[in-house]
């Protein structure tokens, strides 16, 4: 089965999801992930309706932009993002989802004001608590949080996590309910709507995702198959 078949059943699910609890699929942003995946594929993708591609590493994504930057694509980091390459990765990507400590924040900012860029950006938020995943706590989010909403170059839009892999998504829906209730409980505490979005769900959980309110899924498996390495 090919991209475009894969894509469109993608998009059926996203559909029924956004049916399911009443919201407009169009406020579900579909970002394809493309780690692993050769420059082709993307272009494939694209020619299939893709607009947003998502990368986990800054290096894969380089070589990747190198060859695509006539693409008309927004590009979204989604991995952890180490320091050292943050030069990098504000001149490649129009968001980043993975901000989770002030190191980063003070990094990114200093990066954007000599590329004399703003840049929109997610905190990432290990949820559950797993050691293997990055991501501010819940207990220090509020924090970070606050520190980047006095970055000026900076604009932090929404929350990110990455739920345990299980065979049951139903099992990590309180996953996606808690990075909710923590948007809410940010925004009333400044009491406007700055974060709107959560970039939550993947191909296994995508759909849970969506009934708890995500407004960004990124799909990899799903559309591309295995990764190829």
């Amino acid at each position: 089965m090919g991209i475009a078949e894969n894509l469109r059943k993608v998009r059926e699910r996203i559909e029924k999801a956004c049916e399911r609890s009443s919201r407009d699929p169009n406020s579900v942003t579909l970002i394809a992930v493309t780690k692993t995946h050769p420059p082709e594929v993307i272009v494939e993708a694209v020619e299939a309706g893709v607009k947003h591609i998502g990368e986990n590493r800054v290096q894969e994504a380089r070589e990747k932009h190198e060859k695509l930057k006539n693409l008309d694509v927004t590009w979204h980091l989604i991995g952890y993002l180490q320091r050292n390459k943050v030069k990098y990765a504000v001149r490649i990507f129009q968001w980043i989802h993975s901000v989770d400590r002030i190191a980063l924040v003070d990094e990114l900012e200093k990066r954007l004001e000599r590329e004399d860029k703003k840049l929109p950006v997610l905190l990432e938020v290990n949820v559950a608590g797993e050691e293997s995943k990055h991501g501010v706590s819940p207990e220090q989010l509020e924090e970070l949080f606050m520190y980047t909403l006095k970055a000026k170059h900076l604009r932090p839009v929404g929350l990110m996590t990455v739920a345990p892999y299980v065979d049951d998504p139903e099992e990590v829906r309180w996953v996606f309910r808690k990075l909710r209730e923590l948007k809410d409980a940010l925004n009333e505490k400044v009491n406007d709507e700055v974060l709107k979005h959560l970039s939550m769900g993947m191909s296994n959980d995508f759909e849970v995702a969506i009934e708890e309110g995500a407004t960004m899924v990124r799909i990899g498996t799903a559309i591309f198959g295995e990764r190829k390495y």
